[in-house]
């Protein structure tokens, strides 16, 4: 292995093992502490496809294992505000996504990914696969269970 892909390994193990901690608040006692109960978690996003109902997610869980999460376009209205899409700055910066819970229960969720088609964390799901019924009802994302 190559000095270059050392670092480049050990700057993603760093990267994986700060982010995917969950990050609470502290309580500092007194007053209104509805921001204590507030926290995400954020997980490396392998590849993002579109679908005609919204996006589907691939993402990293713990270990090897892969996650999906379905995000409906309706999440990113206005009036919604339960999903966000941030466009990462050019360069080696790798796409995530960051998911809200607020009193232990889902709030909202960002991607952060390059906003340009082309990039190569997008992809498409064929016109003859029908994923419609992924997108029915769908109230929160499942990361699973992180390290």
């Amino acid at each position: 292995m190559t000095k270059k892909a050392k670092i480049l390994l050990l700057v993603f193990t760093g990267f994986i093992a700060l982010t995917v901690l969950p990050v609470t608040a502290q309580n500092q006692g007194g007053g209104n502490d509805s921001y204590n109960d507030f926290y995400y978690v954020n997980v490396p996003v392998e590849k993002v496809f579109t679908y005609r109902k919204g996006y589907v997610v691939l993402f990293r869980q713990s270990g090897l294992s892969m996650g999906q999460a379905y995000i409906p376009y309706e999440w990113f209205r206005i009036d919604s505000r339960k999903a966000e899409l941030l466009d990462l700055p050019s360069g080696r910066t790798l796409p995530s996504m960051s998911v809200f819970y607020k009193g232990g229960k889902f709030y909202s969720v960002r991607l952060y990914v390059s906003k340009n088609p082309s990039h190569e964390s997008w992809g498409h799901i064929p016109f003859d696969v029908n994923l419609d019924d992924k997108f029915e009802g769908v109230e929160s994302i499942d990361i699973g269970k992180q390290k």
